[in-house]
């Protein structure tokens, strides 16, 4: 009883988590099977050190974790020729798939921000993690964590906004 329990629970954690965690592995990877990889072993991982959680509260970020490191060791093992993120990839549905000019605007924006701006910002934006799960996913202080998000947005405010309504705001 207590074996089905646990992977009733497991399953319904990793339903709740999938999309999320795909579309980090695809940030992470750059390219569709390799992110369908990694989720899947980071799943299996997840599953052998499912009885490690203790708060069901933070398996969101214990999940993210466990991804990001999983990615390491992969990557580790294969680098991959590395090639531009097509940022469409990242909406779960064909309606989010803005091809105005400001969305094709952002989506250069955010090819442009250094990693370590990017990466907290797609973890708060994709996927909803609070700054002490991006804290800990990243493993950063919340301090540098809430940094780094201040100045990914800025940098993208900086790219995005027009000249002369920069100066205006000073």
């Amino acid at each position: 009883m207590r074996q089905k329990q646990k992977q009733l629970e497991y399953e319904r954690l990793v339903l709740v988590y999938s999309d999320e965690l795909f579309r980090y592995a695809l940030w992470l990877c750059r390219d569709k099977s390799m992110a369908e990889d990694l989720v899947q072993e980071s799943c299996m991982r997840a599953w052998k050190s499912f009885d490690k959680l203790r708060e069901t509260t933070s398996s969101k970020a214990w999940l993210m974790t466990i991804l990001r490191n999983e990615h390491a060791r992969q990557y580790a093992r294969y680098r991959p020729d590395m090639v531009d993120l097509d940022l469409d990839m990242l909406s779960l549905r064909d309606a989010d798939n803005d091809t105005t000019p400001e969305a094709f605007a952002l989506k250069l924006a955010l090819n442009e921000l250094a990693n370590e701006y990017k990466e907290p910002l797609l973890l708060q934006v994709i996927g909803g993690l609070s700054c002490e799960e991006i804290a800990s996913v990243c493993n950063i202080s919340k301090s540098a964590t809430m940094t780094r998000l201040f100045r990914a947005k800025q940098k993208l405010r900086e790219v995005l906004q027009p000249a002369d309504e920069q100066e205006s705001t000073k």
